[in-house]
């Protein structure tokens, strides 16, 4: 039956319970107010940086594969319809090409933002031909990313919505675990951590293989990991572990459309770093919350795989066509999109 033959029966009063043929109430906000996504656009960007730097998997050239993706990134950021400024750029803290802190991309119409960008997270991945290299911008309202220039890296712990609340950056990591695991329902040897594998988290390792639980040790990349570790039915639990303060924001974007959580403490790598930040007026001291990290509801993420990993597929060739995987996520909706697209590869290369 057609709405339309619906709406006469109905107006005519047709036997039988009319009521059970009505529609859902329209009492949703989203469905009244319906509003534009800009990730649906701002995803054509991470697609374009991908499919960039997919030439340069396992050449060894993590710095040209970066540049490619840069290029490609900025251009087509030009085309969408916002007034962005880079508040977290990429490059600095390896002195690769940047998309540099301050620049303002989009057509410079529409909605003032705030955006963090890293055209390629895990060029060191990409430059071997390892897994878990993403394409990655997160956008937020102007005003609303927290500024971590005077500090690279911070302490971290992710989630899903099960740790909210759970979860204490300042408890040893097996009182976590256990927590999570009973928030969870899981049985401890089912849990499994993901985290950087560097030296200086061995103890941290130690740790978590401890309490009985698994570990997923990361090459590089802990956006994917932090975010992985809030995606419903992924197999990855947490994350944890020191880890860049850019990634940290960039994760919380994404952590606050899953209704997740992520805790990070600013871990300044030395006296001259620590002045900078208490200059700067951090408080070295605070835990810093998603909330913190990213103010308001209206963030937005956006991420295409430049290789395989755990949250998305890497770039594809085949026979002339480009296939490109990525994930979009808005927190006012609490939307997870998977976007798959085929390109014409001469439209590319």
């Amino acid at each position: 039956m057609s709405w339309s033959d619906f709406a006469r029966r109905t107006a005519a009063g047709a036997p039988g319970n009319g009521a059970a043929l009505l529609p859902p109430r329209t009492t949703g906000s989203l469905f009244r107010e319906p509003d534009r996504n800009l990730a649906l656009e701002l995803v054509r960007a991470t697609e374009a940086a991908a499919i960039r730097a997919q030439p340069w998997v396992g050449r060894g050239e993590k710095n040209l594969a970066d540049g490619a993706a840069v290029d490609a990134m900025r251009k087509f950021l030009g085309t969408v319809n916002f007034d962005g400024v880079v508040v977290i750029g990429e490059g600095e803290k390896d002195n690769a090409p940047m998309l540099y802190n301050g620049e303002h991309v989009g057509n410079g119409h529409g909605p003032a933002c705030d955006i963090a960008v890293d055209p390629i997270d895990g060029t060191s991945l990409t430059a071997a031909g390892r897994q878990n290299a993403i394409s990655v911008m997160a956008v937020s309202d102007r005003g609303s990313m927290y500024d971590p220039s005077a500090v690279f890296y911070m302490d971290k712990i992710a989630a899903g919505p099960e740790g909210r609340g759970v979860l204490d950056l300042e408890k040893p990591i097996g009182e976590n675990i256990r927590a999570l695991a009973t928030a969870k329902g899981k049985d401890l040897e089912d849990m499994v951590v993901a985290v950087l594998d560097r030296p200086r988290h061995d103890e941290l390792i130690r740790a978590i293989r401890a309490t009985g639980a698994g570990t997923r040790l990361l090459l590089d990349g802990d956006v994917a990991g932090g975010i992985a570790a809030a995606l419903p039915g992924s197999n990855i639990d947490m994350c944890v572990g020191v880890g860049g303060t850019p990634e940290g924001i960039i994760t919380a974007c994404a952590i606050k459309a899953l209704g997740g959580v992520i805790l990070g403490k600013l871990q300044p790598k030395d006296d001259e770093e620590r002045e900078k930040a208490i200059d700067a007026g951090h408080d070295l001291d605070k835990v810093l919350d998603q909330d913190d990290l990213v103010t308001g509801d209206n963030t937005f993420f956006v991420a295409t795989g430049v290789t395989d990993g755990v949250l998305v597929d890497g770039v594809r060739r085949s026979r002339g066509v480009i296939h490109t995987d990525s994930l979009v996520l808005r927190s006012r909706s609490n939307t997870i999109r998977r976007i798959q697209a085929d390109h014409r590869a001469e439209k590319w290369f």
